[in-house]
């Protein structure tokens, strides 16, 4: 977890540069329902909507981050005891990373901590590939974490490839694409020219295996703040 151990002792001299150890400052940490987390969209599809994640906001000193998990719960204490999770399991990682985001918003480090709501997912998409455009050319593309509006609008522009860990969506052809299980991963990622990436692989645990050489793009609210302190790319426009 070597991504964690970075970010926890950057997570520390944070609080210490911003002399906010010696404060008892609260963190409050709780899921979301579906339409607090993404509104009502018009597709019904979203793992939000269907039950599969859950999205966790913490608040801190008024400002607010969110992490995507599939293992929510709800947390109250300090930011000494944020500091001393044991990040051994997806619910302590979510909220550490929620937090995490919650704290750096509120330094002014970082934007776009709230995920995007109602229609704002299928315009994220359609943006997505013209980021991608300029930024990559036309690449094959491994998406790692399924999001259908997105594979829905890369599939009509490039060579797609798209793995995710739901059982229910594994050997099924969803939004006009195959999806594949986590054993095709590194055989994909050989593959393409572009890792598409959930920011919920940093909850997960498997970030670390996803930095490659190949050129990689992470997506989503919960990657906001290890995107800046791993300097990983990041894309998340509609985000607020």
């Amino acid at each position: 977890m070597e991504a964690f151990t970075k970010m926890k002792h950057k997570f520390l001299d944070l609080v210490e540069e911003n002399k906010l150890g010696a404060v008892p400052i609260q963190v409050s940490v709780r899921g979301l329902t579906p339409e607090e987390a993404i509104g009502t969209p018009e597709n019904r599809d979203y793992p939000l909507v269907k039950g599969r994640e859950r999205l966790l906001e913490a608040e801190i000193l008024g400002s607010r981050g969110q992490a995507f998990t599939d293992t929510p719960g709800n947390f109250s204490g300090t930011l000494k005891a944020v500091a001393l999770l044991q990040l051994t399991d997806n619910r302590s990682r979510a909220v550490f990373i929620a937090a995490l985001n919650a704290l750096m918003r509120h330094l002014g480090l970082i934007e776009k901590t709230i995920h995007c709501k109602d229609a704002s997912p299928p315009l994220c998409a359609s943006d997505l590939v013209k980021h991608v455009q300029k930024n990559f050319g036309n690449p094959r593309v491994a998406m790692i974490g399924f999001q259908p509006r997105m594979a829905q609008a890369l599939d009509k522009t490039f060579a797609l490839r798209v793995m995710d860990l739901d059982e229910d969506n594994i050997g099924q052809t969803k939004s006009g694409v195959l999806i594949e299980g986590p054993d095709q991963t590194r055989k994909n990622i050989a593959w393409c020219d572009l890792a598409l990436v959930t920011g919920s692989t940093v909850v997960n645990g498997t970030v670390d295996e996803l930095l490659s050489s190949k050129p990689t793009l992470f997506f989503g609210v919960t990657i906001a703040g290890p995107a800046v302190l791993l300097g990983l790319n990041r894309y998340c426009p509609y985000g607020s």
